[in-house]
């Protein structure tokens, strides 16, 4: 594994991470609230689309941090359509 590939799982692991306190207080409280629907929903389009990317060209860290990404925003989006 290269020092380019490490740099990538490091930003991937920091990134994803980051998103990861939001996720589990939503999923804790079932607050919603001050999440907007809209954008969440743009950014698990965008992050699906990032993860297509890193599959076709052939970049795991690109692919794995925006796959994990990926099921915490739509759990957060689950939890924003269910609980309004």
């Amino acid at each position: 594994m290269n020092l380019i590939t490490l740099l990538g799982f490091a930003a991937a692991v920091l990134t994803t991470a980051s998103f990861l306190p939001q996720a589990i207080k939503t999923i804790r409280t079932k607050d919603t609230s001050g999440i907007s629907l809209f954008m969440y929903s743009l950014f698990a389009t965008g992050t699906l689309l990032w993860f297509l990317f890193g599959m076709f060209s052939n970049n795991m860290p690109v692919m794995i941090a925006n796959a994990v990404t990926l099921l915490f925003a739509i759990v957060i989006l689950i939890y924003k359509i269910k609980y309004k």
